[in-house]
């Protein structure tokens, strides 16, 4: 759909899990085996990726100023499952984050995203990941533009459609 330059780093990943799913055709590789093992996920773990698609959906059209697509599980709440720590490497002082506990590793997909959103926070560009305002797109993009203010994930496709509408109406 896009014509973007993927996220930077760890956003990537959140990136590539919003994704997953194309309103306008209807298609979901969540549904694909090839889909699932791009995130590592089993056919039983495909209901609760989704679930934290479709939330990382609602905080990215936040990010970009809409309302949220439907109701959701805030993110929080789902973030909350998988709790996070700083750990130090004693022998290079080197920091990296990781779990809190081992009872996250029931749920790898959560605690990658959380270990993502937590590093982005770090780089300061989790504000920039946003979905496309476009109520048949909501595609996840990373909003280079100087200002930040980028509402759709292509200028080329959703923005021209919703910039033809305009015209139209008038």
């Amino acid at each position: 759909m896009s014509e973007r330059v993927p996220a930077p780093g760890d956003l990537a990943l959140i990136e590539a899990l919003v994704n997953t799913l194309d309103i306008e055709a209807g298609a979901d590789e969540l549904d694909t085996e090839d889909g699932r093992a791009r995130f590592g996920l089993t056919q039983g773990e495909a209901e609760a990726a989704r679930e934290l698609r479709e939330s990382l959906r609602a905080t990215l059209l936040a990010h970009a100023g809409h309302p949220a697509h439907r109701a959701t599980t805030p993110l929080g709440e789902l973030l909350s499952r998988a709790p996070l720590l700083v750990a130090i490497d004693a022998d290079d002082g080197s920091a990296h984050i990781k779990p809190a506990d081992t009872s996250a590793a029931e749920d790898p997909l959560l605690s990658r995203v959380a270990s993502a959103i937590a590093r982005s926070l770090a780089e300061g560009t989790w504000p920039r990941l946003k979905a496309c305002e476009a109520p048949t797109c909501h595609w996840a993009y990373y909003d280079r533009s100087p200002a930040g203010r980028g509402r759709w994930c292509s200028m080329a496709v959703c923005g021209a459609r919703a910039k033809m509408r305009r015209y139209r109406s008038k």
